[in-house]
């Protein structure tokens, strides 16, 4: 008896279900290996550092884009904040600690300033001492007019404009060598030392 032409093309979709999903598991594959895979949440893809020249607390000066063979850990921070800034100047020693000697020279942690009126060099050492960073977190904030000129550029809501120590931006971005955003950690939510490190290693593999 000749089988039904519906009963044949159910039969053909049928078989071919398993090829079909062998090929789409192949390309999830694919796709999910050319994807690094950041515990921090993914900025839209592109996006380069703005470069910068800004003098550290201790009066060298620091370009972002002498900084392109690096991963850089970028944040914006305020010296007399009581809130994000302690959790994410406490991350960054730990993180530094929790790379090898080789990674660390392949990396750069900076802080800019969201309030360089009250951001002191005596007031960011302080600071950083309390938390345990110096020497681990170079700390942007002269000259003045360039620090306002970098809220601008990646976004920033600074505190000197909120008029509120806490009230301003504190990412935690994560910048592949050549410059390229890759991550961005959030104090309180998915920052930690580890997770930190994990992101850095990943961009420097990137690349």
């Amino acid at each position: 008896m000749p089988v039904p032409v519906r009963r044949l093309a159910v039969i053909a979709i049928a078989g071919a279900l398993p090829l079909v999903a062998a090929l789409a598991g192949l390309l999830l594959l694919r796709d999910a290996d050319a994807t690094p895979n950041y515990r921090g949440s993914r900025p839209p893809s592109g996006v380069k550092a703005a470069d910068f020249r800004l003098r550290s607390y201790t009066g060298r000066e620091v370009r972002m884009s002498s900084l392109r063979d690096k991963v850089v850990v970028l944040t914006f921070l305020d010296a007399q904040c009581k809130e994000s800034c302690p959790v994410i100047a406490a991350t960054a020693p730990r993180a530094l600690a929790g790379l090898d000697a080789k990674e660390r020279g392949r990396v750069a942690f900076l802080a800019i300033s969201t309030d360089p009126r009250e951001d002191t060099p005596a007031a960011v050492r302080s600071f950083l001492r309390r938390y345990h960073a110096e020497g681990a977190l170079d700390y942007l904030i002269r000259p003045a007019s360039a620090v306002r000129r970098t809220w601008r550029e990646y976004g920033v809501i600074a505190s000197e404009n909120t008029g509120s120590d806490t009230m301003h931006s504190a990412p935690v971005r994560v910048y592949a060598p050549g410059g390229e955003w890759v991550s961005s950690l959030g104090a309180g939510s998915d920052l930690s030392p580890r997770n930190l490190v994990h992101d850095i290693r990943v961009a420097s593999d990137a690349n």
